[in-house]
Parts: C-alpha cells; structure tokens; sequence
C-alpha cells in the first residue's frame, strides 16, 4: 500500500501548492470533459479548454514539450470543435455523428504525419540544438519518441472528435493506453491514474455513438 501511495504522490513532494491544485483542476476537468464527450454534449470544449490550457503550463514545467504542443493544439481544435459541435439550421444541430468516409482516411494519414514531424522538430530544438547549439548525437530518448507517436494519434482524435467522426474514440482508446506506462514511467503517477480513467470512459464513449448512430 505504501508503495501505492508513493507513486501517486511521491513526486509531489516538491510540488508547490499552487502546481498541486492546478494540477487536480486540470484532472477533474479533463475527465468532466470526456464525460460530456460521450454524452455528445458541447460543454466538452469550455471544460476542455480550462484542462487543456493548465496542463500546457504542468508540461511546459517538466520540459514534456511533445505533450505540451498537443495540448495548445487541443485548446485551439475546442475552439473550432465548439464552433462545429454548435452550427444550427433553425432548432437543429447541423452536425451529426458519422463514420470517417474513404475520401478523409488520406488527410487523416498526412494530419498523422504533419503531426509527429513538427513533434519531433520542437523535441529536436528544444534538446539535441537548444538555440542550435547542436550535440552530436540523439538524445531524445525512446519515451519522447513514444511521445511524438502519441502526439500524431491524439491529434488525428481530436481532429475527428470536433467533426464528431465515431472512429475518434478508436484512436483516443489506441492513444490513452500508451500514454498510461508512458506517464507511469516518468514519475507522473496522477496523471497515468487519468489516462487509465480516459481508457474506460473512451470505450464507453464508443459503444454509446456507436449506438446513437445505428439508430
């Protein structure tokens, strides 16, 4: 039990108050926010934003400069998600749940690609040449590489989810159960504690548009 514990909350130790309580706001919100996903409901983007723009500020702290830029990316893709989610003709909203057509898997690809090349550039500036002084050798490491992989999939997720395409959930699922050792590997015990519950409320998210769009 106490080794429990301290994985949980070891690393807080040196945590200020503040980083500790906008640390659990972003948590609370970040799940608040998959919940109202799955229930198609539009509050998805004001709580996802408050979640998504303290946890930019807990990533940009501890140097996790892929995740960081994913989650300016998500703060920017709820504005436009927000917008779409809310688009109406009269009474009714225009946007519905649908399935990812032939015709999107192409740009779905290139989004995936775009994303984890800027990914790997900003890991690239950032650590092997910090204001180009470069080092010789690779020292991004296999987590920031699993990293950058996750970026391009949470990307193309959020890119569907603000279209309200079901197969986001598919890659939301794909994405939070890599990012569950990640975190868990690099100390962050909360927030692997959160990608486990992201899990379970993707799944959920799934079977609830899948069935709202078999109706």
């Amino acid at each position: 039990m106490n080794e429990l514990y301290n994985f949980f909350l070891d690393s807080y130790s040196s945590y200020s108050n503040l980083d500790i309580v906008l640390e659990f706001i972003a948590f609370s919100f970040g799940i608040i926010s998959v919940i109202y996903a799955k229930k198609e409901n539009i509050l998805v983007y004001p709580t996802g934003i408050i979640c998504t723009v303290i946890t930019v500020y807990i990533l940009y702290k501890a140097q996790f400069f892929g995740d960081m830029m994913m989650n300016i990316y998500y703060s920017s893709m709820s504005i436009y998600g927000w917008w779409n989610w809310s688009r109406k003709d009269k009474d009714k909203y225009l946007l519905e749940i649908s399935s990812i057509s032939k015709n999107e898997i192409g740009l779905i690809v290139f989004l995936f690609l775009l994303t984890i090349s800027i990914t790997y550039l900003v890991y690239f500036f950032t650590i092997i040449c910090p204001l180009f002084q470069c080092t010789v050798y690779d020292k991004i490491g296999i987590p920031n590489y699993i990293d950058i992989l996750t970026s391009g999939v949470f990307f193309v997720a959020m890119w569907l989810m603000a279209n309200k395409k079901l197969e986001s959930w598919i890659f939301w699922i794909i994405a939070d159960i890599i990012t569950v050792p990640l975190y868990a590997y690099r100390g962050l015990g909360m927030l692997s504690l959160q990608y486990i519950i992201f899990t379970i409320l993707a799944i959920q998210g799934y079977l609830e548009w899948k069935k709202s769009l078999n109706k």
